[in-house]
């Protein structure tokens, strides 16, 4: 996918910068040459031995190494690459590269670069929201810069909320769809085509505190939505509550529970494909109360109704049924027979198939599927996520070809 492909990646000093290594390996895994720079403060938490060894280049981070420009000047390296990203991009840097400041090799590349760029913040929850932050963040929007991020979640110092950097299969996803974008790195099979994705969990409120949810973090959802907006679909992607970064160049609606999952995908018709990737909650409370439900010696009882059937409505629109509706079968046991099973019982075209036990696939990094369709079934290798999201979407182009 990044065969051949160049980033220059800028490692500025955040307790994030160990994983500028995952990154780095996973670029490299795809194809991509990486070169890096880093500023004084990545190296108190990385080593430049480190990123020289997964990276197999120099590392360079003086602007006055006497060395370092004989063998690749700073208007070289900040012009010999097809993207340029800075991960981690602390609230420092991103306040020099909105104010125009070149006080060292990292801030002073990113000026002189004629290259499209990409930033991935990591910081303190408070210093991401301070409005001096925010006035860099749009500033750079608007210089044209790309932002993955930052994810929510716990942070390094204790707190909790926005701030985290993005994981690194998520940040090879965007940095793909940004090299897509700029160069045409993936043909664009799906030009003129229309998407709807639905991803992670949805929660069904019992009182104004307390809800019903279940385990998805909508990191495959996600993917899937980057992936087809990659081959040149529109994509609309209805999510339920995730601490994920919306995929770029994609159209998210959020919602909550089941309901509005539902009433999203049927305002997103007509599409030319469904994948119905969301861990949709099976049952809600007959009757929310409007106020917290209180202890009183003996657990409340609560009625339990079905929740809509968001893929089986999909599958059976009597309107507008999408060409191909993709469903996904997360299972505990007999994976293969209870998805072929699904797919019957729900009327869709596709299942995909993986299983749960023990909680695997739930919020991790990779996962291992087999897709079930009328002609039969085909097992894939364990793959990350992007790379599942990259193989599914490419097997639904080749399923739609090109629209007449």
């Amino acid at each position: 996918m990044l065969t051949g492909k160049r980033v220059l990646l800028v490692i500025s000093g955040g307790i994030a910068a160990f994983k500028a290594l995952d990154l780095i390996r996973r670029l490299r895994a795809e194809g991509c040459t990486v070169r890096c720079v880093m500023t004084a403060a990545a190296g108190e938490f990385v080593t430049p031995l480190s990123v020289a060894a997964l990276s197999a280049q120099p590392v360079y981070q003086d602007i006055f190494s006497l060395k370092d420009e004989s063998e690749m000047g700073h208007i070289q390296l900040s012009r010999e690459a097809d993207l340029v990203v800075v991960a981690p991009a602390t609230a420092n840097i991103i306040a020099k590269m909105a104010a125009g400041i070149a006080d060292d090799l990292a801030s002073t590349t990113l000026l002189a670069t004629d290259k499209p760029i990409l930033i991935a913040p990591a910081m303190n929850v408070r210093m991401w929201h301070h409005a001096a932050t925010q006035r860099n963040i749009d500033t750079l929007r608007g210089d044209g810069v790309r932002i993955v991020g930052p994810a929510r979640g716990e942070l390094a110092d204790g707190e909790s909320g926005e701030g985290r950097l993005v994981e690194p299969a998520d940040l090879v996803t965007a940095i793909a769809a940004a090299l897509s974008e700029i160069g045409g790195t993936t043909p664009r099979a799906l030009t003129g085509r229309r998407a709807l994705v639905t991803s992670g969990p949805t929660h069904e409120p019992i009182d104004p505190v307390r809800y019903i949810a279940n385990r998805s973090s909508g990191r495959q959802g996600h993917a899937i939505a980057a992936a087809l907006a990659r081959l040149g679909a529109e994509t609309i992607l209805v999510s339920g509550p995730t601490d994920l970064p919306d995929p770029p160049g994609v159209t998210v609606r959020a919602v909550e529970n089941a309901r509005a999952m539902l009433a999203a995908c049927e305002a997103a018709l007509p599409v030319d494909v469904a994948v119905c990737a969301a861990a949709v909650a099976d049952w809600r409370v007959a009757a929310e109360t409007e106020t917290k439900i209180k202890k009183s010696g003996a657990p409340p009882q609560l009625t339990l109704i079905e929740n809509p059937d968001i893929l089986a409505t999909l599958s059976r629109h009597p309107d507008h049924r999408p060409a191909l509706v993709v469903g996904f079968a997360a299972e505990t046991d007999a994976v293969a027979q209870n998805a072929a099973a699904k797919r019957v019982r729900k009327g869709c075209d596709w299942i995909v198939a993986n299983s749960v036990a023990a909680g695997a696939t739930f919020g991790a990094d990779d996962n291992t599927v087999s897709i079930i369709d009328a002609a039969g079934q085909e097992d894939w290798p364990r793959l990350s996520k992007a790379e599942v999201a990259d193989r599914l979407a490419v097997r639904i182009a080749n399923s739609l070809g090109r629209p007449s």
